[in-house]
């Protein structure tokens, strides 16, 4: 028997994953994601935003957007 049946919907997870973003510049750089992923016609979720994330961290300028970065991907992940 299982116990938990509950599966959140991709728009309730994504948006409890904005709601933990805490500074305007981590929305700032949430909202830029949301935008490139719905211009290239993706499907929004969390998959695209993380593989938006990662790339962005491969090509980060310095450890304090790397560290922006990673810090949304944690988000992401509840960590």
């Amino acid at each position: 028997m299982q116990q938990n049946n509950y599966v959140p919907d991709a728009a309730n997870a994504i948006t409890r994953y904005f709601s933990k973003a805490s500074l305007p510049s981590q929305q700032e750089t949430l909202g830029q994601i949301v935008v490139e992923i719905l211009s290239d016609g993706r499907s929004l979720n969390r998959k695209s935003i993380c593989t938006k994330l990662l790339r962005r961290v491969e090509h980060a300028s310095g450890p304090e957007e790397e560290s922006h970065y990673h810090t949304l991907i944690g988000l992401l992940f509840d960590r």
